[in-house]
């Protein structure tokens, strides 16, 4: 039984896109929102399909509320210690650079300074042979 197209081996093309001369076979279709489009590109001008394009096809529920939530009460849970501030809890911590602890100035008596920097220099041996 014959088929209903010639095999085009040879037939020539032009690029959909830039409008340059290929062989047919050379020719790629484009895929544009996961479906196959009749446009025939290049090898140059073929891309994949953009991921950006598909947005909205498939449904996210990425949620960024608590259901029922407490209020963070370690802070006051915690107690106060011998020198007036809050010991313990969630959101005590200390931060600084330059000096490390950055309790300087105006903020000194609320920053407390107890940050020590400490750091190592070691000997690296390398042999080649």
């Amino acid at each position: 039984m014959p088929t209903k197209y010639a095999s085009g081996k040879h037939s020539i093309a032009e690029c959909d896109r830039c409008g340059q001369r290929y062989m047919l076979k050379q020719l790629k279709k484009l895929t544009i929102k996961t479906k196959q489009v009749s446009i025939k590109v290049c090898p140059e001008c073929w891309d994949p399909d953009q991921p950006q394009l598909q947005l909205g096809m498939y449904p996210v529920n990425d949620p960024q509320a608590v259901r029922e939530p407490r209020p963070d009460t370690s802070y006051l849970v915690s107690g106060i210690g011998p020198d007036g501030n809050p010991e313990g809890g969630s959101r005590v911590f200390q931060w600084g650079w330059n000096p490390v602890g950055g309790a300087r100035g105006p903020d000194s008596g609320l920053t407390p300074n107890d940050l020590i920097a400490q750091g190592q220099i070691g000997t690296v041996t390398v042999q080649t042979t």
